[in-house]
């Protein structure tokens, strides 16, 4: 496997310091040291901390994309088998790397303008995603509902984690990659129970 490029290198740095310990508190000469290469080298590639702040979003939503492209193509027809894939593809990336679920905390502290950005590059998957769901409930294989609610409700779900950790620590749940599974499997559980058509098992 081919080594990762200095820009990558940045990149990585860039998104496990800015989710451990948020965008604001981390300057570009730690990023620098962590990368192991001079200021003037990060600039070079990201002109401004916005701009690296832009980057590391933008290749974190092309990755989200990847991966539930990948789950959707991967798995069974059945709607219900395709809506638990997906859900196990999104948590996969944060039980590999707690630092994501920092950046999705970060995220809603961001300024609208690039907060907006961001959302630029996740609508159309979320485009795709409320579409599919309206066609399997227009079907009869999911039931009847309102296909955008139940999408808003399972992104509040992944991103409440991150932004929300007080509320679910209240009841008893850890962020660690064990505590991730066993939220992913309630997440995965819940919206079974709530999409399986009338009469199913």
């Amino acid at each position: 496997m081919a080594e990762p490029t200095t820009r990558q290198r940045i990149l990585d740095a860039a998104l496990d310091l800015f989710g451990a310990r948020g965008v604001d508190a981390v300057s570009l000469d730690e990023i620098a040291r962590e990368v192991g290469v001079r200021k003037q080298t990060v600039l070079y590639w990201f002109p401004s901390k916005d701009e690296l702040v832009d980057a590391v979003l933008e290749t974190v939503a092309a990755e989200l994309v990847v991966v539930i492209d990948a789950a959707i193509r991967s798995a069974p027809d059945d709607p219900l088998d395709r809506v638990d894939a997906v859900v196990r593809a999104v948590f996969r990336p944060a039980v590999r790397r707690p630092a994501l679920l920092g950046l999705v905390r970060e995220v809603s502290r961001l300024p609208s303008s690039r907060a907006e950005r961001l959302r630029e590059h996740i609508q159309p998957l979320l485009d795709r995603c409320i579409a599919y769901l309206q066609s399997e409930m227009d079907g009869g294989r999911l039931r009847p509902g309102d296909p955008a609610l139940v999408a808003a409700l399972a992104y509040a779900t992944v991103t409440g984690i991150a932004t929300e950790p007080e509320a679910l620590r209240a009841v008893g749940w850890e962020p660690s990659a064990v505590g991730l599974r066993r939220l992913r499997d309630e997440l995965r559980g819940f919206l079974r129970a709530a999409l399986a058509p009338a009469g199913a098992a």
